[in-house]
């Protein structure tokens, strides 16, 4: 091979591998893949999350309510694509319920009087609940018989009290106080009258069983009552004025209205189941004892104490 064919060779050679260099580079652009659409791809996945967390979202409601703030989305086009998230918000301990404390029971008490004008002279029915309590209590205290007998009158819920007054002192009882009257039915007819000075049981005056007598009528007064409407026989003729009294007694269910008379005035008694109530005040000396009427729902008198042979009319 000539010297010139050796130059034409190498310049075939040359310009060929030029044109395949050529070739090839254009070859490489051709299939080289297009760049990645990163901006399109995150608003993508933006898209996406949010289709994703509002289906979450839409399902969720209707178990519970979601905290307001739990996810937070940042915008595809502000550079990022990550899902922000507010620190969780701190759960309520659950705590167990706490039990409504039942109310304790009020104490027992005895039973309230029909009327409140059953209780005198500013009496309130807590001081004659105590009054009551403390006589009861005197009674336990008290020495027993000589054969050592003595009938339990019980607790002071199981009565009801139908009086309570001022009680005036005398020359057999010194001393100003008060009157307790309570009663009971079970286990057996028990009337109570009692009385309270300086804050202490000075005297009880017990009546267990029923008073009837043969005849009486329908209405009855109490046979130990009178200490409640005299003074001592000491102080005949010169009682201390006025004086405070009380009438009790049983009635029966026929007994419409009961009415006392004393002293030249008269008071419509109250009716506490079965038993009757009166009292009044005495500005005058006197000699006959309060006179009782009593009256059917017609107003017929089925009852007067003038008329009672059992009934002593007159003061000792």
């Amino acid at each position: 091979m000539n010297e010139e064919q050796k130059q034409q060779g190498t310049g075939t050679s040359g310009d060929f591998e030029e044109q395949l260099r050529e070739l090839l580079a254009e070859d490489a652009n051709t299939i080289r893949p297009a760049p990645v659409p990163y901006p399109a791809i995150r608003r993508w996945g933006t898209v996406e999350r949010r289709r994703r967390v509002a289906a979450t979202g839409a399902a969720l409601v209707t178990l519970a309510a979601m905290p307001v703030g739990a996810y937070a989305l940042a915008d595809g086009d502000a550079g990022g694509n990550t899902v922000a998230s507010t620190p969780p918000l701190s759960a309520t301990p659950r705590t167990s319920a706490t039990p409504t404390p039942t109310p304790s029971a009020s104490p027992a008490r005895p039973a309230r009087p029909a009327t409140e004008d059953q209780l005198l002279d500013g009496i309130t029915f807590g001081q004659a609940v105590d009054g009551l309590k403390k006589c009861l209590a005197y009674d336990q205290s008290h020495t027993r018989g000589p054969a050592g007998f003595r009938t339990d009158l019980g607790a002071a819920e199981e009565y009801r009290i139908i009086l309570a007054m001022n009680s005036i002192g005398d020359s057999n009882a010194p001393g100003d106080g008060m009157y307790v009257v309570a009663v009971k039915e079970q286990p057996k007819q028990t009337r109570l009258i009692c009385n309270v000075k300086d804050g202490k049981a000075n005297g009880l005056n017990a009546g267990v069983g029923s008073d009837d007598v043969p005849g009486a009528g329908p209405v009855m007064a109490d046979i130990n009552g009178g200490k409640l409407y005299q003074q001592s026989v000491l102080d005949r003729g010169n009682w201390k004025l006025p004086f405070r009294w009380g009438v009790i007694g049983t009635v029966e269910p026929s007994v419409a209205r009961v009415t006392v008379s004393y002293g030249g005035a008269t008071s419509q008694a109250a009716l506490d189941h079965g038993w009757f109530v009166a009292s009044g005040v005495l500005n005058q000396q006197v000699a006959v004892a309060p006179r009782i009427k009593g009256y059917d729902a017609d107003s017929k008198l089925v009852y007067d104490s003038d008329k009672d042979k059992n009934y002593e009319k007159r003061l000792p």
